[in-house]
């Protein structure tokens, strides 16, 4: 029997051990950190429990899908609960809007924002709905090795109505002249690693996940999911080692012999590296066995990092929904500031999840758990004097805008951002979201799952296909894991 080693245990790292183990291999996962989940763990304080990284539970199907090709379900180690409204939207002190669920909801808060917008949301989403089907249950699954894998009838007879070469910024325009509308439509987009006038139309299957399918909760947390893919993992037979942190990918000509492990050298047959791929490459493997050059990976585009506040408050809020995103300020200026200039934000956007709105557990009674992240290029000079700075700005105009007292209400405090992506995840630059989706950083275009100089190490997770995101590193796993299968098979005819 083969011997997997998978290098962290994010979703995608999860993801492809769950599969790996179903076809009989023995795989063993070691995790740098104390607990599984990579970005999605979980810590507590103080009587609160707060997830570390995302939010959103988007795209319930990617995660049915995954769970019952294993012959279970979602349910079977979660609950969730849809949010109605989905999100709020703060303007400013007396400008809000709640989204509803559901689209018939959605199109009567459209109609009456802009007269016959209603009409035209069905027809944005029907296109929404299209690229949705044909890039999750088609595109995001292609290994990225080939152009050939786009040689398929229904994907090439398709191609103009995905919209590739054209803006979603001027896709939504041609659809709503609205503000408040266009703002809402391109806000999925912003933690893709361009601008909106940069991101192409294709995106708009977010708005469609979004709208129609609807934002989720599992109860007590994200990190219910991944104690779920752990219990899966581990019925499966998946061996987790955690507090081990690989150090060397020790190769021969051809192959990857194993790895140095807490500086014990291990054997393996088969590695997938889910940390982070620049770091792997670039720090793990040795110079003569890389396939990308460190000026290839400087002149890659990342997605956003971010600034991000987890606080303790000793007293129930108001204005705040279990989501809610403050565009009071110049949603243009913060984007340019992120990715076409970076610098720390002059006037940032910020989103606030409150999830002690929904969920009793994750807080003392009475108390509310609060998760601000504000969205920040990459590679930024990353200091405790300008956290505060930032905190201190955010605290002001959240006050501000729900008219209540708040910093004198904070029981418990954490910051994190670039230094912190970096010391616990190898985070190249210090990114929270991986590789951009612009279009020359797409499918083939992408740092490759497979190392032709190393034929048996893989790489799955946010920097490489399909990309950023919860639901597309649980496909990254499979996609990795399916690849690696394939070529054993080849190995042992």
């Amino acid at each position: 029997m083969s011997h997997i080693a998978v290098i962290g245990s994010g979703f995608s790292g999860l993801s492809a051990a769950c599969y790996l183990a179903k076809e009989g291999f023995d795989v063993t996962i070691l995790e740098k950190n104390d607990s599984a989940g990579g970005r999605a763990r979980q810590f507590k304080a103080n009587g609160f429990t707060f997830d570390m990284g995302p939010s959103w539970y988007w795209m319930p199907d990617v995660f049915e899908n995954f769970f019952a090709y294993f012959g279970k379900k979602a349910s079977d180690y979660y609950t969730l609960q849809r949010l109605d409204p989905s999100y709020k939207i703060v303007y400013s002190e007396d400008d809000t809007l709640n989204i509803p669920a559901g689209v018939e909801a959605l199109c009567e808060m459209f109609e009456k924002l802009e007269a016959g917008s209603g009409k035209r949301l069905q027809q944005f989403l029907e296109e929404g709905k299209f690229k949705y089907d044909i890039g999750i249950n088609d595109l995001v699954h292609k290994p990225g090795l080939s152009v050939s894998e786009f040689f398929d009838f229904n994907l090439v007879k398709g191609a103009l109505r995905l919209h590739v070469f054209q803006s979603i910024s001027t896709y939504i325009r041609k659809f709503f002249k609205e503000k408040k509308l266009v703002q809402l439509l391109e806000f999925p987009v912003l933690f893709l690693g361009a601008t909106p006038e940069n991101t192409p139309a294709l995106y708009s299957l977010m708005n469609y996940a979004d709208m129609a399918l609807g934002t989720w909760y599992p109860q007590g947390g994200m990190y219910k999911v991944i104690e779920g893919m752990v219990s899966l993992a581990r019925s499966l037979n998946v061996t987790f080692e955690f507090s081990s942190n690989v150090e060397q990918v020790e190769v021969n000509s051809t192959e990857a012999t194993g790895l140095v492990v807490n500086g014990t050298f291990r054997p393996f047959d088969f590695i997938i590296a889910g940390a982070d791929y620049h770091h792997v490459e670039q720090h793990l493997l040795p110079a003569s066995h890389r396939r990308y050059s460190e000026d290839y990976w400087q002149k890659r585009v990342l997605a956003p990092s971010s600034l991000i506040f987890y606080l303790g408050i000793n007293k129930k809020l108001d204005g705040l929904l279990h989501h809610t995103l403050f565009f009071d300020q110049d949603f243009k200026q913060h984007a340019t500031e992120i990715y076409e200039q970076p610098q720390w934000p002059s006037s940032p956007q910020f989103y606030i999840s409150c999830p002690s709105k929904t969920d009793t557990t994750v807080a003392p009674e009475g108390c509310e758990n609060i998760f601000i992240l504000v969205p920040v290029a990459p590679d930024l000079n990353d200091t405790d004097a300008i956290r505060e700075k930032y905190f201190d700005s955010i605290i002001s105009r959240l006050e501000q805008l729900t008219g209540q007292s708040i910093r004198e209400h904070i029981i418990y405090k954490r910051s994190y951002a670039h230094r912190n992506f970096i010391e616990d995840y190898n985070a190249f630059k210090g990114n929270a979201y991986g590789l951009a989706n612009t279009l020359m950083q797409t499918a083939n275009l992408k740092p490759s799952i497979i190392n032709k100089k190393v034929r048996n190490l893989f790489y799955t997770g946010q920097l490489t296909v399909p990309g950023p995101g919860v639901p597309p590193s649980i496909i990254s796993g499979e996609v990795v894991a399916r690849e690696l299968i394939k070529r054993h098979k080849e190995l042992v005819n």
